[in-house]
């Protein structure tokens, strides 16, 4: 049996900016996954950025790359988020997860993305809560239920509250705040046209909702 391990926030520097954090996540040891991953991927995007968006965890592509949403994903909420209106350099892109998590295929040799645990999620939680007090969102947009759940809570259901606006709540958060969830692009990825198709065009309308709030 694997023993357990302590969680991000030892590895949490007592205080600095983004970059500090940064640099100190590349360090942590906090769950498994450091293990087996090629380094940690961080968010990017300016530090006092009004809109933020959460992922799950980097993939292959982010893995080797060291930067969030560079991969088939990325290159599909980059396409979103043009068509919403959405300038993505002004945006602050993070995953819920830094390590990327996998089985690897040994007949082809690749890796195949495998979901975080909620242990995983817990345990990586702290850096996600340091970066949002840092930059200070007045929107965070979650891409899929993990993210979700990993700011409101395991109860959170995608399904039932895609789209809703919530106030988010937590040390050094601002009362202005808020949370609204959507879908994963990787999630649409996976479809097949016309399904596809039809998963992308109610994407961008949750995306343009949230450009909307913020404007």
């Amino acid at each position: 049996m694997t023993p357990s391990r302590p969680g991000a926030e030892r590895w949490l520097p007592p205080e600095g900016g983004i970059d500090r954090l940064r640099e100190a996540a590349e360090t942590c040891e906090g769950c498994e996954l450091f293990r087996d991953a090629t380094q940690t991927v961080f968010g990017s995007g300016p530090a006092d950025a009004r809109i933020a968006f959460v992922g799950e965890q980097p993939g292959d592509d982010e893995d080797r790359s060291g930067a969030p949403f560079t991969g088939p994903a990325g290159r599909l909420l980059d396409k979103a988020f043009e068509q919403a209106g959405i300038d993505r350099s002004a945006a602050y892109v993070t995953n819920a997860v830094k390590h990327f998590k996998f089985v690897r295929l040994q007949s082809e040799g690749r890796r195949i993305h495998k979901k975080p645990g909620r242990g995983e999620v817990t345990a990586c939680r702290p850096w996600l809560i340091a970066e949002l007090n840092t930059v200070r969102p007045e929107l965070v947009v979650a891409l899929g239920a993990t993210a979700a759940q990993s700011l409101m809570g395991p109860e959170f259901r995608l399904n039932s509250q895609r789209g809703v606006l919530h106030d988010l709540v937590f040390d050094g958060l601002t009362e202005s705040t808020r949370l609204m969830a959507t879908v994963h692009p990787s999630a649409v990825l996976r479809l097949r046209d016309p399904e596809r198709k039809d998963a992308f065009a109610q994407f961008i309308v949750d995306l343009r909702k949230a450009a909307e709030t913020m404007a």
